[in-house]
């Protein structure tokens, strides 16, 4: 029998108000709000089912909703509210229910039973207004009661915030961010200026800011608007590693964003340079506008390696005939003739530069040269830009080696490092590994740091991708020929057996890899497939049966997936989403925040740096524990366990899968690469070369012929433009 089409409300189906309180959440949308609800409403014997639009919703919160009822073909009788609003709870049952929902963090079912149990209806006016009296409960002590009346406060203000959004066109989902980063004063400082949501906000774009800023009334040709615009233009340019951007073409940009007429984006360029926000330089005969903190970061880097570059090094002058074959008997390892002249070079410069491939030596003569400084009592500072390169770091040398932040030692207090030009370094000599991860402002962090009678030695691969951050520091030193620079390319013996090795060096010299057909096993396979459905079947194959059965290899903890790009069928996103269900799609709990779902056992990888948890972008780990109760999920980063609140999840994604850029300065054990035609906005040499140099143990490259080919024949499409060559020139 066919239900009746849904009837608006009118005379025959008027507007009608229900109370009650939620059963079930059945589908809540954060951007749009939009929600279906299971409600029990007091007279009726079922649960009801009602749509509408509310900026948060939590089982056992109560609502009041006017509306009318509809017939859905497909769902039945529901309820369609034209008003939804969220109310405190008057039964002692939904006020339990409400409490121990997990919304308020340190109220779990347990704790809302006793609480309701000791104060009744009054519980609610108890938290807010005489929160002492908790004190009252057995087992409830100073540091709970405060916990609870400071969450309580919290998630009041975060309603407000949410449904202050939602009234304005936004999605609520960042509400918690926006409460931490402006506190009680966040709506009143959105109203003022909008656009700031974009600057400061992980998460928000300037598109839902310019939305948020129209809706408040913000005119679409306004010099607000065109300032933020422009600024926002040029940290996405940035984004792509650029340190400026041509004039010309950052209007084109705006313009096309804005959909304003040029003067204006114009005058807009003007006013930003004369409030300093940005500052403009000529490069090539072209005026080009630099954001003003990349602008400082790129002068520091130039002026802080000239300045160290001057002078004796701190180990005065090395006889390298006597130095060389001691060296030798102290590590029982024949340098190379290559070798040799690069540590002569070396010993000689106060700054120097070592570049060159997987399985030339660069670890060999590195550790012969520290052997040879220590020997002279030289104090060092090893660094790296990522945990596990500091890690490695360590490993190859036996020598102390920390993230660059942490060698800073970064304070999350004032949100700067501690180590700078006023309190530097106590060293003889800095060491960088993996320096093509460097990014201008990250490389003048450090380099103020150095004290002025200190050596730099930059170790680093120059074929690797750039750093994710702008700039392209290592490439600029090598190429402005200032610097001593080292680059080896001789594969040793012991090397050359690795097809990893062999292979990296075909790609970098534009070379189709080579497979191994026999039967023996091997360490690099390239399977080819006709298709991106092909390339995606025979990839789960190979993750979760092939490699775990003939290598007896884990799937989650030994193997990687690194794709070109983030988004369609071969992105990250849904090789994560279909190897998480796969690989771990039983665990429970299940938390699902910001579109994702976690479990214990998930692999993830944090998307930002996170000061305060000692986190940073790039960093691995595996879900650990889901407390529904604490509102807590907890992931162990090498064997350190960190604890992240629900609403910080923004902060994290699977990583079964990720992007071959978020992988530098990693190593894994075995690595699968799917290359596809519709990656081939990013087939470039240096992309499939570092993702190909973070295998140890085993590179699987599944591709499409003419997308591997693609790979390997384009080289750098777009040099990043900077100033730090000529900065460096200006001798």
């Amino acid at each position: 029998m066919n239900s009746q089409p849904e009837l608006p409300h009118s005379a025959d189906n008027p507007l009608v108000k229900l109370q009650g309180s939620i059963e079930r959440v059945t589908f809540h949308s954060e951007s749009s709000g939009f929600c279906v609800l299971r409600i029990n409403v007091k007279g009726y014997r079922e649960v009801v089912t009602v749509i509408g639009s509310a900026a948060s919703v939590t089982a056992g919160e109560y609502v009041e909703c006017l509306g009318f009822w509809i017939n859905d073909r497909q769902h039945g009788q529901q309820f369609k509210t034209t008003v939804l609003k969220i109310v405190a709870p008057t039964t002692l049952d939904g006020i339990e229910k409400y409490l121990g929902s997990g919304m308020v963090k340190g109220i779990g079912p347990h704790f809302a039973k006793k609480l309701v149990k000791a104060f009744g209806e009054l519980v609610f006016d108890v938290i807010e207004q005489t929160p002492e009296r908790l004190l009252e409960l057995p087992g409830i002590g100073k540091k709970r009661q405060q916990r609870v009346s400071s969450a309580w406060c919290e998630q009041k203000v975060i309603r407000e915030i949410m449904v202050f959004l939602q009234s304005h066109g936004v999605g609520t989902s960042r509400s918690v961010r926006i409460y931490k980063t402006y506190g009680e004063q966040a709506i009143e400082k959105v109203r003022e200026n909008p656009y700031r949501l974009a600057l400061d906000i992980h998460g928000i774009g300037f598109k839902t800011a310019d939305a948020l800023a129209q809706n408040l009334g913000i005119a679409p040709d306004s010099l607000i608007r065109a300032q933020a615009g422009v600024r926002h233009v040029l940290q996405e340019w940035s984004g792509e590693g650029h340190c400026a951007a041509v004039r010309s073409k950052l209007c084109d940009m705006a313009v096309k964003l804005l959909e304003i007429p040029a003067p204006i984006i114009d005058g807009a360029i003007t006013a930003e340079l004369s409030e300093g926000n940005l500052i403009a330089e000529i490069n090539d005969q072209q005026e080009v506008i630099f954001l003003t903190p990349l602008y400082r970061a790129e002068v520091g880097c130039a002026t802080h390696l000239l300045r160290l570059n001057q002078g004796h090094p701190p180990w005065g002058s090395i006889d390298v005939q006597k130095a060389i074959p001691w060296v030798e008997g102290q590590t029982g390892l024949t340098l190379s003739a290559s070798q040799r002249t690069a540590i002569e070079l070396v010993l000689k410069h106060k700054v120097a530069v070592i570049t060159g491939g997987p399985g030339v030596g660069k670890t060999t003569l590195v550790n012969s040269i520290l052997k040879i400084l220590s020997a002279k009592h030289i104090h060092f500072g090893l660094c790296a830009p990522t945990g596990r390169a500091a890690k490695r770091l360590y490993e190859s040398t036996g020598l102390e080696a920390k993230t660059v932040h942490r060698l800073l030692e970064f304070d999350p207090a004032v949100f700067a490092f501690k180590r700078n030009e006023e309190f530097q370094l106590e060293i003889d000599c800095l060491v960088i590994d993996e320096a093509s991860m460097m990014d201008v402002v990250l490389m003048n962090q450090l380099l103020k740091a150095v004290p002025t009678t200190a050596a730099l030695l930059i170790i680093g691969d120059v074929d690797q991708l750039p750093s994710v951050g702008p700039g392209a520091v290592l490439a600029d030193i090598i190429d402005s020929g200032q610097i001593a620079t080292v680059r080896l390319t001789e594969i040793f013996r012991q090397a050359s057996t690795s097809k990893i090795i062999t292979n990296a060096h075909r790609i970098n010299q534009g070379q189709l890899p080579q497979s191994d057909h026999s039967q023996e096993l091997s360490d690099f396979y390239c399977i080819y497939a006709e298709t991106p459905e092909e390339i995606f079947a025979k990839l789960m194959q190979v993750v979760i049966e092939r490699i775990p059965q003939r290598f007896k290899l884990h799937p989650v903890n030994d193997i990687q997936v690194l794709t070109p790009m983030n988004r369609g069928g071969l992105g990250a996103r849904s090789l994560n989403i279909e190897l998480q269900s796969r690989l771990n799609g039983q665990s429970e709990p299940k938390v699902t925040r910001y579109g994702s779902t976690y479990a214990p056992g998930d692999k993830v990888i944090q998307r930002i740096n996170n000061y305060d948890k000692e986190v940073f972008n790039g960093d691995i780990g595996v879900i650990l524990n889901v407390d529904l109760d604490e509102s807590l999920l907890q992931i162990i980063f090498d064997e350190r366990t960190v604890d992240y609140d629900f609403n910080e999840l923004d902060e994290i994604a699977l990583a079964y899968a990720t992007s071959i850029h978020k992988a530098q300065g990693s190593e894994y054990p075995v690595v699968v690469i799917p290359m596809a035609m519709q990656h081939f906005m990013l087939l470039e040499r240096n992309l499939l070369y570092t993702g190909v140099t973070r295998g140890k143990q085993l590179v699987v490259v599944i591709a499409q012929t003419k997308a591997l080919a693609m790979a390997v024949k384009n080289q750098r499409s777009q040099r990043r433009i900077t100033n730090l060559i000529p900065r460096l020139s200006q001798v």
